[in-house]
């Protein structure tokens, strides 16, 4: 036996002691315990000897009689006296079967260490978790553990337990927060450090959650080994001991780290797998999405021109501007309300595109243009098979405009069916689509539009009252061009610059008889109205200077109505004129009505109409 201090001074040595070790009683004394048996562990605080545990064995150096070496093995018990601690280490030569022990174990713990290795090449990433938690039971029965788990980083950069076993009887690792209910330890994981407690005691004095959680599960003895791949903490791996406490010494250090790096690997390959598969959901989810705006604003480029700004000064525009700019700033819900042809969706584009959702497109849905049996189907999409004619799936209008802005235009003509619903997504932003159960939720700002009396509707039984509360959170009601005459030279001048190049023109003014006309009509269609009567005006008059006759147009008003053809026969014949009866070609009848060629010879051919010979 030798008695010795914590720092390894020799205080003691008993003969048969001193043989084992080559040296006198004597010489031994004031020598240094490390230095004589190399394989002894030091202690530093953190490492407590016990008896009842794996003996740490060592081959002495020669004695000074020529012996060879030897292998020796120790067991050391901490001594309390008055003086202090003190540490004796018993020595004892290994006898064949000790040895043949140690070599077994040895074998058991490489091929161990073999095996697991094995297990992780090319596993599925479905299968790591149930394989981890297989080698945490084997490595436990190897290495006579009692607990042990694997806590991993998760996304939101937090540490918690992913993987854990326990002997029978024995309370797993709560899967929980590990900086909520374990700080001083969950910040040396942080750290990178590994942690050593043969008891609870052996903790500092901040751990006292730690040596509260060690003595409330019973454990003796814990170590935690930091998970590292590439220099990139990803978790740590904790062994703790029940039954009898356990020193940690280099040997079975060396072994558990081992392991730790096989979990580690393990570990960050399906790490690796599951954010490369996240990628590949994602990136097939954005082709998805812009597939469906591309083919959305496809559909819809006709509709939006080269218009983007409100044209007009009036102090009734101002107002109306004013209005929009206060409220694209928030993702309240805008009710617009006007005459048809005031230019509401225009307003509905300038509130979206000074928000911050101006990043997307805004989407569009003319409730009066969709039918009734399709208009859930168009808002909220619709599943395969959903209903007879539902072929594919398909995404609604909602689910599209998510993080951006959805336009309900004519949101009177909305069926009451379907009305419901739609409060739902106002109200709580989800929907499910027909046919499917799954719930999906959007976050999307709503911008709506009419041109009829909602609260009228709303006493009449047609529109729910929920509903238009909920609509009419900020309420922008967009003047008649009646009510702001002043600016009609703007959008005169507006339409003409947009008009006049693509039919070949080049407008260098406007007949002042032909402004004061316009400026004294009441345009009961609004801009939609001015826009029609420019265009056809641009088409059947000649020069440089626009006119427009007027006077016509409200005899209009008190002539009889006229039968569809003439009026398209009548129009026809006035573009032609204009065209020089040309069909084809750029600058061509065809051209300028929108129509294909072979369309448009159709119609004339329908209609009887041919060039004068």
């Amino acid at each position: 036996m030798v008695v010795c201090t914590n720092e390894g001074s020799i205080l003691a040595a008993n003969r048969l002691a001193a043989k084992l070790l080559g040296r006198d009683p004597d010489q031994l004394v004031g020598g240094d315990v490390y230095k004589l048996i190399p394989g002894f562990p030091r202690r530093n605080g953190t490492v407590r000897p016990n008896e009842n545990d794996e003996v740490a064995s060592c081959d002495s150096p020669a004695n000074t009689l020529g012996e060879s070496q030897l292998s020796i093995e120790t067991v050391a018990t901490q001594l309390e006296t008055a003086d202090g601690p003190l540490l004796s280490i018993i020595l004892r030569q290994q006898d064949e079967s000790n040895a043949t022990e140690a070599l077994h174990r040895q074998a058991e713990f490489e091929q161990f260490l073999s095996n697991l290795s094995a297990n992780f090449i090319n596993l599925e990433p479905e299968r790591v978790d149930s394989e981890i938690t297989a080698g945490l039971c084997t490595l436990a029965e190897v290495m006579g553990l009692d607990r042990v788990s694997i806590a991993v980083i998760d996304g939101s950069g937090e540490l918690a337990v992913a993987h854990s076993w326990a002997q029978p009887g024995t309370l797993e690792f709560p899967a929980r927060n590990l900086q909520a209910i374990l700080p001083w330890l969950a910040q040396r994981i942080r750290a990178g450090e590994p942690v050593f407690a043969g008891a609870p005691e052996e903790l500092p004095q901040e751990a006292l959650a730690e040596k509260r959680h060690m003595a409330s599960f019973g454990l003796k003895s814990s170590m935690v080994l930091p998970l590292r791949v590439g220099g990139t903490l990803i978790g740590a791996m904790a062994c703790s001991r029940i039954r009898v406490c356990r020193e940690w010494n280099t040997a079975t250090i060396s072994r558990f780290q081992a392991v730790a790096h096989v979990f580690a690997d393990t570990l960050a390959r399906k790490q690796a797998d599951e954010k490369l598969q996240r990628a590949y959901i994602e990136i097939h989810a954005l082709k998805e999405q812009l597939e469906l705006e591309n083919s959305y604003l496809r559909q819809e480029i006709k509709l939006e021109q080269s218009h983007h700004a409100v044209v007009g000064n009036s102090a009734a525009m101002r107002e109306v501007l004013k209005k929009a700019e206060q409220v694209a700033g928030t993702d309240s819900t805008v009710l617009v309300l006007g005459e048809t042809g005031t230019g509401k969706e225009l307003i509905a584009r300038t509130i979206h595109e000074m928000s911050g959702r101006c990043r997307k497109s805004m989407v569009k849905a003319n409730c009066a243009a969709l039918p009734s049996t399709l208009i859930e189907s168009e808002l909220f999409g619709r599943e395969k098979g959903a209903y007879t004619g539902a072929l594919a799936r398909e995404v609604g209008r909602f689910e599209l405009a998510d993080q951006s802005t959805i336009f309900l235009d004519e949101i009177g003509e909305i069926p009451i069916e379907a009305q419901a619903k739609l409060l739902r997504v106002l109200q709580e932003g989800e929907f499910e689509r027909l046919g499917c159960s799954k719930t999906i939720k959007v976050n999307v700002r709503v911008i709506a539009a009419s041109n009829c009396d909602l609260l009228a509707m709303v006493s009449e039984g047609k529109f729910r009252e929920d509903l238009y509360y909920r609509l009419n959170v900020f309420p922008i009601l967009v003047p008649p061009l009646r009510e702001r005459l002043e600016d009609i030279p703007a959008l005169v001048w507006h339409i003409l610059n947009e008009m006049a190049p693509r039919m070949g023109r080049k407008i260098e003014g406007v007949h002042a008889g032909t402004m004061s006309a316009f400026q004294r009509y009441s345009w009961p269609g609004n801009i939609r109205e001015l826009r029609n009567v420019i265009e056809r005006n641009l088409i059947l008059s000649t020069g440089q200077i626009f006119r427009a006759e007027l006077l016509e147009m409200n005899s209009q008003q008190h002539h009889e109505l006229r039968h569809l053809n003439e009026v398209e026969c009548e129009y026809f014949r006035n573009v032609l004129q204009a065209k020089g009866w040309r069909i084809r070609g750029k600058g061509g009848a065809a051209e300028t009505l929108g129509l294909k060629a072979t369309t448009l010879e159709a119609k004339l051919k329908k209609l009887g109409i041919s060039r004068p010979i």
